[in-house]
């Protein structure tokens, strides 16, 4: 089928969506007719609407603080076990941190060289988290060749080295629309420590239509990236063209509602800044 065209001048507003039933189970058949779309409560017009598997630009960022060299051979295999289940056109980068983080491995579809890049051991150092995020985002954005953008993050602790703070972080995710998910392997649940680290993730997660997740135990870290990477690869990609198509710099709440033979819950990001696109090329064009 033709993909259909738009005017260059015409702004698209485009969500990567997730349906569940109320059992948590994955809706993935569901037709255009079943999702509604709202912006600041009012119902929008959706433009283009897609259930296929579209390849996607990864940034997989690994913990490697010296609180991480019991579990780092573990999230190693979990993030190979990732790249793994994705679509085999997507490309990934792998960024390492610590004290500070750092691109180990640029933007590639080889899995040896993403292979050679997860491997390390010298876990050594603090907790730089939003330092990997803010490097992730603004690399994914400047160098991303897939038009959709996706991070993952396994780490075990409360960032403590950072420089960016959470509410740059926070106004960064709100004007982003790379997903982010994490998997948080906090050794105490109920520490200060593991309900602050929560909260931050489930803040930036939450923010961007990703999830945090905590299992109970190292043992399930490979059957949750590999939900991760089949939640990535059946998405519904929804695109509408705002009825206030003003870039007044305000911050537009976005609701998806999809309506099956039971009730359904949508994840998708909830909002954006309406505000002149960084990159000129990807606010006119289609997904795909």
């Amino acid at each position: 089928m033709q993909a259909p065209s738009y005017r260059a001048e015409t702004r698209l507003v485009v969500l990567h969506a997730t349906v569940r039933t109320g059992r948590g189970v994955e809706v993935t058949d569901l037709g255009q007719q079943a999702f509604t779309v709202f912006e600041n409560g009012r119902r929008q017009p959706i433009t283009l609407f897609r259930r296929d598997d579209i390849p996607v630009s990864i940034g997989l960022l690994i913990d490697n603080s010296g609180s991480m060299r019991p579990l780092r051979a573990r999230a190693e295999a979990a993030a190979l076990t990732f790249v793994g289940a994705s679509n085999p056109l997507d490309e990934a980068c792998v960024i390492n941190f610590a004290d500070k983080p750092r691109i180990d491995v640029p933007l590639t579809s080889n899995r040896s060289a993403l292979e050679a890049g997860i491997a390390r051991v010298d876990s050594i150092g603090g907790t730089a988290l939003r330092d990997a995020v803010d490097l992730a985002e603004s690399y994914l954005r400047n160098n991303a060749s897939r038009d959709r953008r996706a991070l993952l993050v396994i780490t075990d602790g409360r960032d403590n080295a950072s420089q960016i703070t959470l509410r740059q972080l926070e106004e960064m995710a709100r004007q982003s629309d790379t997903e982010m998910y994490a998997i948080g392997l906090f050794a105490s649940a109920d520490s200060a420590e593991a309900k602050d680290g929560r909260h931050e993730l489930d803040e930036l997660t939450g923010r961007t239509g990703g999830v945090a997740y905590y299992p109970s135990g190292i043992d399930d870290i490979d059957t949750i990236v590999t939900d991760v990477a089949l939640q990535i690869r059946r998405q519904y990609t929804i695109a509408y063209a705002p009825t206030n198509q003003a870039l007044d710099g305000t911050y537009r709440r976005i609701r998806v509602d999809a309506h099956g033979r039971e009730p359904l819950s949508v994840r998708t990001r909830t909002g954006y800044l309406a505000t002149p696109p960084r990159d000129a090329a990807h606010s006119s064009r289609p997904p795909g």
